[in-house]
């Protein structure tokens, strides 16, 4: 979910031509924000420390090797009491021992969620060009040595099942600075994909017994970039406005010619140009591959003035991904959400019934980004030979995904259909016969 304000309209009518790039921010970049990033990227500081969540940039600086690949930093969490991983526990800030059922307290921690400033960013990533392995992690509880997939930093040991968080500075340039933890179980989220299967008409019988193993049901952190932008765009287009124009014309009637007259909608049209300004606040971009786009983009809203700092302990127990649509991809799409609801201010702002927009450039200040982790409980099952998927979002429990059609119910419902019409026919022949 994301919040977009319409901002004071201006009297004054001369704008910059928009000579610069897109992402031109009209003010300074603050002192801040600028010492933050070049103190993350110095070569110097780029040793990652894995008790360490509050870092947002951080690039590999370990050259490639073909003798030994690099070696990530993980986060385990042992219970107190057997030695046993501890897990999140969904819905509280608990971590718990799946076998003696010892918990352990998630420190609140007083990390500020920061947002940063977007050119900077772009800029910070091309004077620096990493080189680096895919990361090897080390189970601590079986000493198994393994990679995960390159866009996942959190799962289970394939070889113990134990959970491993990987750290993920090592091959990604982005950390998450923030995320929603998981909000509802396992058990739940199987509820709600059970009643939304229930709504869905002409669905094979074969789906409502999907997921009935609730292991198949799987607890993933998904990457999300959210962006704020303040939008100036000018425009240039027509404005229509409907008239009535009254005609008179003739038709045959019972053989004889008479004049009729009818009332036809035309629309007068003139020119229009002028501005139009609005500021963006937290346009969720998901930044997976994983999952088709439309899947994702409809699990909104999400209560993200519920975010807190990142922090490992919420990972332990879930798979989790990294990035796999970059930054400037990311705001790639972003910028089209954008212009399409700026498109309907241009249209408000022209007025009259009808409106042509001719061209349209914007400029964007003052854009800042954050990067981010939301949860999902996810799931696939298999009907007529294909894989469907469908996620539950982990913290209102709304669910999205593809589904099937049975072709034998909707051949069933259009053979019922057409019997009853034609019952419908037949009695009303007999009823004139009568």
């Amino acid at each position: 979910m994301f919040i977009f304000k319409r901002k004071k309209r201006r009297t004054t009518r001369n704008i910059n031509p928009y000579q610069e790039s897109w992402w031109e921010s009209s003010r300074s970049v603050e002192k801040k924000d600028q010492t933050i990033l070049e103190q993350l990227l110095k070569p110097e500081s780029l040793n990652i420390d894995s008790k360490s969540d509050d870092s947002e940039f951080s690039i590999s600086s370990h050259k490639s090797t073909k003798d030994k690949p690099q070696e990530t930093l993980n986060r385990q969490f042992p219970c107190e009491q057997c030695g046993a991983v501890q897990a999140y526990q969904p819905g509280t800030e608990h971590l718990v021992c799946e076998y003696c059922g010892h918990d352990s307290i998630i420190e609140e921690s007083d990390i500020r969620i920061h947002e940063y400033d977007f050119r900077s960013a772009l800029k910070q990533l091309q004077k620096n060009h990493p080189n680096y392995e895919q990361p090897i992690t080390k189970c601590e509880n079986c000493a198994a040595e393994f990679a995960f997939d390159e866009h996942i930093h959190a799962d289970e040991c394939p070889f113990c099942g134990t959970h491993i968080v990987s750290a993920t500075g090592g091959y990604k340039h982005f950390r998450p600075q923030s995320l929603l933890p998981f909000a509802i179980k396992q058990e739940q989220a199987q509820t709600f994909f059970h009643q939304w299967v229930d709504g869905l008409w002409f669905a094979p019988s074969s789906i409502k017994h999907a997921v009935k193993d609730k292991d198949k049901l799987v607890g993933v952190y998904l990457p999300y970039w959210t962006y704020d932008s303040d939008t100036d765009t000018s425009y240039t287009g027509q404005r229509g406005d409907h008239y009535q124009e009254r005609q008179v014309y003739w038709v045959n009637h019972n053989g004889r010619r008479t004049q009729q007259t009818r009332y036809v909608t035309k629309t007068r049209w003139r020119s229009a140009s002028g501005y139009v300004s609005r500021y963006f606040d937290d346009l969720l971009i998901g930044a997976t591959h994983s999952l088709p786009r439309n899947i994702t983009d409809n699990l909104q809203p999400w209560d993200l003035d519920k975010l807190v700092p990142y922090k490992s302990e919420y990972l332990s127990g879930f798979r989790s991904e990294v990035y796999q649509v970059a930054l400037d991809e990311g705001f790639e799409v972003a910028r089209t959400v954008m212009d399409n609801i700026i498109r309907t201010d241009i249209c408000r702002d022209i007025g009259g019934d009808v409106q042509r927009i001719h061209s349209q450039r914007t400029q964007h200040s003052d854009t800042t980004y954050k990067h981010l982790l939301l949860p999902v409980w996810s799931a696939a099952f298999r009907s007529g030979g294909k894989t469907y998927r469908f996620v539950v979002n982990g913290r209102s429990g709304k669910v999205r995904g593809e589904r099937p059609y049975s072709a034998w119910k909707i051949a069933g419902a259009v053979l019922l259909g057409a019997i009853i019409v034609g019952g419908f026919i037949l009695v009303g022949g007999g009823l004139e016969q009568y």
